[in-house]
């Protein structure tokens, strides 16, 4: 039974950082020795983003606040507001993206409405709450209270994907089952200053955004393409335990993203791929830019640069990818769907074309899916 993803939508927040002018306020912080200044300079300009967004609306050179928190428009410096600052702040501008971007994939669901929905996924590692924001989302949109809430938090980059097949699991357990997922990160409200090369890689890539879609078995109506779930599969490397990781501490969550990383993904992303496409042996055999679509998390530039040049792929095949980075950055949890939708507003050349996604996040954890892109109108 075929399970699609019937709408996709994103919502960001209004207040954009212009990479470049964010570097320029790092490198220029009191505490940074010189080698630190310089990796500012060097992580920013070579992260290929030119543009991110923050829920911090005093990030922005064109605020005055009265009573700054995070950043003092007289004094140049960025501050270091607590934790419980930083999460207040994610439990008021989360909620405002869960809803934002859950509200239009509902309506942009042909033929579904809000009171279809049956199961709610909400996923975020950027902040805590509860009630969390699955009920915020069900009070919000007014579903019906009966309404199956789970909620997935602190997985990191990757977590889209158990979302989508925690959802694909419910559509097939229950045809009529209609599963709204929403992944928000508010990534920018644990920027810090730092000589840490980790603390000032997050500094330079990270933003915020949601995205949401409705996945069902119900069968598609109306001329818009949809994403058909087809195989989901998990792999942890043997290494990497402590490349990737996300902490809480007193002054916010502490990324640790080790600069062999992408070392680590380029060398186990073949062997993470095996059990996936041995789902269809027909595409095991063949070399892997024959599979149309590659939607890969961007987690930085060079982890795309690894995979592109591990994987043999076109430089096109990234595009989606690249693009997502430089215009937004990374979303954690929320970009990989930013992905799939730049795939969803790309002109399809035949009616099924498919789609290899991947994510990756703490562990080192690999998650992969093999998608189907339907154009009902070709």
């Amino acid at each position: 039974m075929p399970v699609y993803m019937r709408s996709l939508e994103t919502a960001v927040p209004p207040t954009i950082l212009v990479q470049s002018q964010a570097r320029d306020v790092f490198a220029a912080q009191p505490g940074l020795t010189r080698l630190g200044s310089r990796l500012v300079s060097t992580c920013f300009d070579s992260a290929a983003i030119d543009t991110r967004y923050t829920a911090v609306a005093e990030l922005s050179l064109d605020a005055h606040p009265e009573n700054p928190k995070f950043f003092d428009p007289a004094s140049n410096r960025v501050l270091s507001p607590s934790t419980k600052v930083r999460n207040e702040i994610f439990a008021t501008e989360a909620t405002k993206l869960f809803i934002e971007a859950g509200k239009a994939a509902v309506a942009g669901a042909p033929g579904l409405g809000l009171e279809d929905i049956t199961h709610v996924i909400t996923v975020s590692c950027t902040g805590f709450f509860n009630p969390g924001p699955d009920y915020k989302v069900v009070r919000a949109l007014g579903l019906q209270p009966s309404v199956q809430r789970y909620h997935l938090g602190f997985m990191g980059c990757y977590a889209a994907f158990p979302a989508l097949r925690a959802a694909r699991q419910f559509c097939l357990s229950d045809p009529e089952a209609v599963v709204l997922v929403i992944c928000a990160e508010l990534c920018s409200l644990h920027v810090r200053t730092s000589n840490d090369p980790d603390t000032i890689m997050g500094s330079a890539i990270f933003g915020d955004g949601a995205a949401a879609t409705i996945v069902t078995a119900r069968e598609p109506e109306g001329p818009e393409p949809v994403i058909r779930l087809d195989h989901f599969e998990t792999v942890l490397t043997p290494v990497g335990e402590e490349a990737m990781a996300w902490n809480i501490g007193d002054e916010g969550f502490e990324m640790v993203l080790g600069t062999y990383v992408p070392h680590i993904i380029e060398e186990h992303i073949t062997g993470a791929l095996e059990p996936l496409l041995a789902k269809e042996p027909g595409l095991r055999e063949k070399p892997y830019r024959d599979i149309t679509h590659w939607a890969i998390h961007p987690g930085g530039r060079s982890i795309l640069d690894k995979v592109e040049s591990k994987l043999e792929l076109t430089p096109e095949q990234l595009v989606p990818a690249r693009e997502t980075l430089r215009e937004y950055g990374n979303m954690s949890s929320a970009t990989v769907l930013f992905v799939l939708k730049h795939m969803l507003n790309r002109r399809a050349a035949e009616r099924e074309e498919r789609i290899c996604s991947m994510a990756f996040g703490p562990g080192l954890t690999v998650e992969t899916g093999l998608f189907t892109l339907v154009s009902p109108d070709l």
